[in-house]
């Protein structure tokens, strides 16, 4: 059978409520998530009948995980919860459960299998870069520009990895 790794999209969408397969999140989610279906206690009962287990990820999984999303630039678009689940997919060999884009493409770039909610899923993976339009020099792991304190935006580059698109 087949581990399913929850983000909180997931719960959003009311995945973990409308199935009856076991399903995996991590501590940092389930903390954004303890808020649904509170009154019902529907949270807790899907812990406490074993359809929904909460693991941390081990440290040398969320390492590579991090170290995959500022190789390809999504490091910045990605939370803490993002990357718990990426990295305990990683760890426990998963199928992760999202539509979130961010965590899809660096999923991918890691070999994960992703299974989208209520979109397609993406069609190609992506590396990004970072850049100033005002003097229009590129970077990696800043949010503003040295040069001249302008915002910088993010585009998407030929891929450094593997060119062949997302099936």
């Amino acid at each position: 059978m087949v581990s399913r790794i929850l983000d909180a999209s997931a719960f959003y969408a009311g995945i973990p409520f409308a199935s009856q397969e076991k399903s995996y999140t991590t501590p940092v989610v389930f903390d954004e998530i303890k808020h649904i279906k509170k009154n019902h206690d529907a949270l807790n009962v899907l812990v406490e009948t074993k359809r929904l287990e909460i693991l941390d990820p081990g440290k040398e999984y969320i390492t590579k995980v991090l170290a995959k999303a500022k190789e390809i630039g999504d490091f910045q678009n990605l939370s803490k919860g993002d990357i718990s689940v990426i990295a305990l997919c990683l760890q426990i060999d998963g199928e992760l459960v999202t539509d979130d884009y961010a965590i899809s493409n660096t999923a991918k770039q890691l070999n994960l299998k992703v299974i989208p909610i209520m979109t397609k899923g993406i069609t190609e993976m992506k590396d990004w870069v970072y850049f100033c339009s005002g003097c229009e020099k590129i970077f990696s792991k800043i949010s503003q520009c040295p040069v001249c304190g302008t915002n910088l935006s993010r585009r998407s580059v030929k891929r450094k990895s593997s060119s062949s698109p997302v099936s």
